[in-house]
């Protein structure tokens, strides 16, 4: 699975990119939190939110473009910039934006198979929500 060639992965749509990339962070979370923490699937569904809603993906995505590559930043950016067909209800607009450029990063590293790069940047992603909290973005 995956695709065979970059260049399929990076002229794709951004919100293809995202849909992908949102549900491998999901589940990268998910993983994690059933690892390291003991709770109700309601509390770990509770505590995987605090990582996945659109302030937090918005506040990584912000702590982590200086390592981005140049390839990466240019994929997270089309991410960033593209047109939104629909509108965010729990989420300001920049927030959302900064989430969609995040996930289609991570749909385009899961596509093109670069799952040491993923998982890297997931590590770092989830340390910064561990560290910092999701208030006072």
């Amino acid at each position: 699975m995956g695709l065979e060639i970059p260049d399929e992965a990076r002229l794709m749509q951004p919100s293809l990119l995202a849909f992908i990339g949102d549900a491998v962070f999901n589940l990268f979370i998910r993983e994690r939190l059933i690892m390291n923490k003991k709770g109700t699937s309601h509390q770990l569904h509770i505590l995987a939110t605090d990582y996945v809603k659109a302030s937090s993906q918005s506040k990584i995505s912000k702590a982590l473009m200086d390592i981005f590559t140049e390839e990466e930043a240019y994929i997270f950016r089309r991410g960033r910039n593209a047109k939104s067909t629909t509108i965010p209800k729990n989420a300001e607009v920049q927030d959302y934006k900064y989430a969609t450029g995040f996930e289609a990063l991570l749909g385009y590293l899961y596509l093109t198979k670069q799952k040491e790069r993923l998982y890297q940047l997931m590590e770092q992603a989830a340390g910064i929500i561990e560290m910092h909290g999701t208030q006072g973005r």
